[in-house]
């Protein structure tokens, strides 16, 4: 069964073009090395610029446990150092359709 994610991140005010250029770079590894993430996409808050939700999809569990584990989204996610104002929010979801 597919499992769904939605991370909020919130980003220190000036930085946001750091953070979704070191995003991009996590997506690339994740598409690359992470046959079972089926959906991860960055999308920033309309009334909010510091705030972005990460919509993600994963074929099981299984595939969830892989994320974020290669050298390539490790050494992506180093850019992040500086930019975040605080830890992820992370909410499972069970996709319904």
């Amino acid at each position: 069964m597919a499992v769904g994610m939605i991370a909020t991140l919130r980003v220190n005010d000036g930085r946001q073009a750091d953070f979704e250029a070191a995003f991009a770079k996590m997506q690339e590894a994740v598409k690359a090395d992470e046959p079972g993430c089926l959906l991860y996409s960055l999308c920033r808050d309309r009334d909010n610029a510091t705030t972005y939700r990460v919509m993600e999809q994963y074929s099981d569990d299984d595939a969830v446990k892989v994320h974020g584990k290669s050298d390539g989204f490790k050494a992506a996610a180093a850019g992040l150092a500086g930019v975040l104002s605080g830890a992820p929010e992370i909410v499972f979801v069970e996709i319904v359709s």
